[in-house]
């Protein structure tokens, strides 16, 4: 019975129901979008990362994972850190931010070459002038970039070199030298990557590495990837709570002023319920569904819409905004929703409730 009147009610105002279902999921897709953009940028990252082929990276002290305190390692490091025991190649790599998520990394192409195999290349070739720079395909897409084309960097023109294929520690590539004299960071480094005889040895050289060089930050490449997470990116736990928070707010607001105009529009129909012997649970069970229907129609249509977002994504920013498709919050997202549409739905139902049934049936 509850819900046949529910299915008609909502069946009757199309344009109300279209309406707020669309508006319950525009906070569910603002949360699975922020959730999906987070996570496939740590994927990413965590990706890029294994791509090095590296079992050690060596970081300055005063990093974190998610964070570099520019070129602070001298250079001379690298031959420092090949002498140790099992150690078989280590080379170094100069990160510099360029604007948004985006950043060029300085490297020696031979020795980067032999700790991660190399590049595939797509089109064109490895640096070989000062003015010339190597992109992977997501930011060849972004930028619309080809082998031969003149894109600006850090001030000044570059020429596309090539184009390799994703996954391997960087977007963009330079060679390190000349980043380094560009930057004003001549014979420093921001991160070595070290190459090991054997893996199962990572814990006896990390161990013999912070005896030796206390307070730098030293990770295996399986605890660095680990590591990669919302909680240690600064800010960002807190933003997620805070779009969590305006979702329940939207819910809230949307079913809770819906609800109360379809309460003032069926009036009559509500006298005419009570009249014929309907429950105060009854009014208030027929209200609070309405409410959960809403509430469900709006996180479905909020999940298929973070689809549309991701598409989004990927055709406008794959390099800068990768988003990730995340099935495990769907349903949290669907609970904040109903949460929401449910909280809305007390007042008006309250208001129903209240109706006395001969002024309700008297109303014009």
């Amino acid at each position: 019975m509850i819900f046949t009147l529910v299915w008609e009610n909502v069946r009757f105002k199309p344009v109300r129901t279209l309406l707020s279902v669309l508006l319950i999921a525009v906070p569910v897709t603002l949360i699975l979008t922020l959730i999906g953009l987070s996570r496939g940028f740590l994927d990413d990252s965590a990706r890029r990362s294994q791509g090095v082929g590296a079992d050690i990276v060596f970081r300055a002290p005063g990093t974190s994972v998610m964070t570099f305190s520019g070129a602070a390692l001298p250079e001379k490091l690298t031959e420092v850190l090949t002498q140790t025991a099992h150690v078989t190649q280590a080379t170094g790599v100069v990160n510099q931010p360029i604007g948004g998520f985006d950043s060029v990394t300085g490297i020696d192409p031979a020795g980067f070459t032999r700790m991660s195999g190399g590049f595939i290349f797509r089109e064109g070739r490895i640096f070989e002038k000062p003015d010339e720079v190597v992109v992977d395909q997501f930011y060849a897409d972004q930028r619309h970039l080809h082998a031969g084309s003149v894109t600006r960097i850090l001030n000044r023109d570059w020429h596309v070199s090539g184009i390799v294929e994703p996954g391997k520690l960087a977007h963009l590539f330079v060679d390190v030298r000349n980043l380094q004299d560009l930057v004003g960071a001549t014979g420093k480094l921001s991160q070595i990557y070290l190459k090991l005889d054997d893996p199962s040895n990572t814990p006896q050289v990390i161990q013999a590495l912070q005896a030796k060089f206390d307070g730098y930050a030293i990770y295996s490449m399986k605890e660095l990837v680990s590591l990669i997470s919302v909680n240690n990116i600064p800010l960002l736990a807190g933003f997620i709570n805070a779009v969590v928070g305006i979702g329940v707010i939207i819910g809230f607001a949307v079913v809770s002023l819906s609800m109360y105009m379809a309460v003032l529009q069926r009036t009559r129909e509500i006298g005419i319920l009570k009249s014929l012997g309907a429950t105060n649970g009854f009014v208030m069970g027929i209200i609070v569904s309405e409410a959960a229907a809403l509430g469900f129609g709006g996180t479905i249509a909020g999940i298929l819409l973070s689809f549309v977002t991701r598409w989004a994504m990927l055709h406008i920013a794959p390099a800068s905004l990768p988003q990730a498709v995340v099935p495990s919050w769907w349903p949290i997202a669907g609970l904040i929703a109903m949460g929401g549409a449910l909280l809305g739905s007390v007042y008006p139902g309250l208001m129903a409730v209240r109706q006395d049934p001969i002024e309700a049936l008297a109303y014009e």
